[in-house]
């Protein structure tokens, strides 16, 4: 991941970002996609009820864990809706947006004002090495700068991230429920009684049905897959967007439009990779039009990528393989000197 050259182009402020607009709502891609949420709730909610009566139906059996990955699939599509909530996609009201998101955090166990805080940071400085909260993960370096301050363990650990990266990835889940939870009690959020409310009810509905239904051994199988396999999926969603893309250091001056497109990856794909992304593998698109609706961001993809083009601003898209290889090579790269013996180390 390196900084980005600003070169002269970026010097234009405004007028590229404006014309691209006049484009987009000239085709009617900001316009809400209602019959096509609707449909996203009845398909999650009908999964969600399968996945709940068949864990209900097969007892204590480690054919549960079969349940447990169906779910972890099905909590990650429901957090999915959460995301396009928090950008305001559903609807054209705050409200009604809001009501969405509550309902699906409370669904997977997540804080939604805590996740919107957070997500709402990272869009408006995505890669900043100060500013954006995605690239400060404590056990990850994804500078060299954040690579040599690491020290003791996390040091070991970041040296070796390309191989730890998955592994991880099943604490995401667990990360998140935390997060969550110390914000609701250090009243980080706005709406405090109510996430707090969402959140024990999530927690006590969960634990009091897995352990009603499995004895105590399979119980605590089925929550680490349950949950470890939510975790590597979120982050496998989420983690090709931007990881070892170009970062902006302090000082450096961008224009919206070249901020958002030069730290964003698209991943490639057919509808299949558009519903097992959640639409995130539109990331440049998405980052330009947070509030476009997800059904949208197909349409509006080459009209961005030719207007890129002619603008002569670099955009970047490769497969789902091509984007993990590149995360891997990037973080096994920064890594680097942190595996060299002490001797043979020198400065970043």
């Amino acid at each position: 991941m390196t900084s980005i050259d600003q070169g002269p182009a970026a010097a234009r402020r405004g007028t590229d970002f404006a014309e691209l607009c006049r484009v987009v709502k000239q085709h009617g891609l900001l316009n809400r996609r209602h019959g096509s949420y609707a449909a996203k709730f009845a398909v999650n909610g009908a999964l969600l009820a399968a996945g709940w009566t068949a864990f209900f139906v097969l007892g204590s059996s480690w054919w549960q864990l079969a349940t447990a990955v169906f779910l972890a699939v099905v909590h990650t599509q429901l957090a999915f809706i959460g995301h396009d909530a928090g950008h305001k996609q559903i609807f054209t009201s705050r409200r009604g947006n809001d009501v969405v998101g509550h309902l699906h955090a409370a669904l997977v166990g997540m804080s939604y004002g805590w996740w919107i805080g957070k997500h709402n940071r990272h869009h408006a400085n995505p890669n900043h090495e100060d500013e954006d909260p995605d690239i400060q993960i404590s056990v990850l370096a994804f500078t060299g700068e954040q690579a040599a301050a690491k020290r003791g363990v996390v040091r070991w650990m970041a040296g070796h991230q390309a191989v730890l990266f998955f592994p991880l990835l099943t604490l995401e889940g667990l990360s998140l429920h935390v997060a969550g939870v110390k914000a609701v009690l250090r009243r980080e959020v706005k709406a405090v009684r109510l996430e707090g409310a969402l959140l024990a009810a999530h927690v006590a509905g969960y634990l009091a049905a897995v352990f009603w239904v499995l004895p105590p051994l399979q119980a605590v199988v089925f929550i680490a897959v349950h949950q470890g396999l939510w975790g590597v999926y979120m982050g496998c969603s989420f983690a090709p967007n931007h990881k070892g893309m170009p970062t902006v250091s302090a000082g450096q001056r961008l224009d919206f439009l070249r901020k958002q497109v030069l730290t964003s990856r698209n991943v490639r794909g057919g509808r299949f990779v558009d519903f097992v992304l959640g639409g995130l593998n539109y990331q440049i698109e998405h980052h330009l039009f947070p509030n476009m609706p997800r059904a949208n961001l197909r349409q509006a993809q080459p009209l961005v990528q030719q207007f890129c083009v002619s603008n002569g601003i670099p955009y970047s898209q490769t497969s789902a393989f091509g984007s993990y290889r590149q995360v891997l090579s990037h973080l096994h790269a920064v890594g680097a000197p942190l595996r060299r013996p002490k001797g043979q180390r020198s400065s970043p």
